[in-house]
């Protein structure tokens, strides 16, 4: 291991708790055996989570295990780069505090639910387009929207660490692929977005999204996976 990478000593706890933030991420797969009524092609993740959703309390409560799991793991590793000078590098401080971002914002989330589901309702889309709707709406775009640039900032930011400063070697190899997947599925889900705010359709919104977030969770996974690695070298 680099002398100048991060201390072993410190470095498991970040590991368990990123590793597990990336497991209870993917709790929205669960869609496939439960019956949740939404369409996955069509539908936000999210939407999921919604209050009138009959598994949305269950849905709720793995977003926000799931962003304090991520959040404690990265203010982990941002203490951990405070005590070694040597780890202070610019793409290493933006990477954990993305990644920190983006667990804040992920349980934020769980607390700022979609009282129903504009994909899937569209009385509940003309509610939303009126401004009939609770301000948990608008709240919940925000945090939603904060947690996926803390996540892109997050992925970005320590892949480039990891190749430039030879840190973490899976996520030196395999990090460069699940950003390009990123950014891609970021990419689609924006501009379906986009199509569905203006009227035009989903245009398979819902597929987009899950492979972003899927691709988050993966990220996350390889990153807990490359800090484990260093801890044992």
């Amino acid at each position: 291991m680099s002398p100048e990478g991060p201390s072993p000593r410190s470095a498991r706890p970040v590991a368990v708790l990123i590793g597990l933030g990336a497991a209870a991420y993917t709790a929205w797969v669960l869609e496939v055996v439960l019956s949740t009524g939404l369409n996955p092609i069509e539908t936000y993740v999210s939407e999921l989570a919604a209050q009138d959703q009959p598994l949305g309390g269950l849905f709720r409560a793995t977003d926000f295990t799931a962003g304090m799991l991520v959040f404690a793991g990265g203010l982990a590793a941002l203490l951990r780069l405070a005590r070694y000078a040597g780890s202070r590098r610019p793409w290493a401080v933006t990477g954990w505090a993305g990644v920190t971002l983006f667990g804040a914002a992920t349980a934020a989330d769980a607390w700022l639910p979609l009282s129903c589901a504009p994909t899937a309702d569209p009385e509940c889309a003309a509610r939303e387009t009126a401004g009939l709707v609770p301000a948990t709406h608008q709240a919940h775009a925000l945090s939603s929207s904060l947690a996926m640039a803390g996540a892109l900032a997050g992925i970005v930011a320590l892949t480039i660490a990891a190749r430039r400063y030879g840190w973490f070697a899976p996520l030196a190899r395999y990090g460069p692929a699940l950003v390009a997947l990123e950014l891609l599925a970021t990419v689609w889900t924006l501009s379906a977005i986009a199509l569905f705010t203006a009227g035009r359709g989903t245009w398979a919104l819902g597929a987009g999204q899950r492979l972003q977030v899927l691709f988050v969770a993966l990220w996350l996974g390889l990153l807990a996976c490359s800090v484990h690695q260093e801890d044992r070298t």
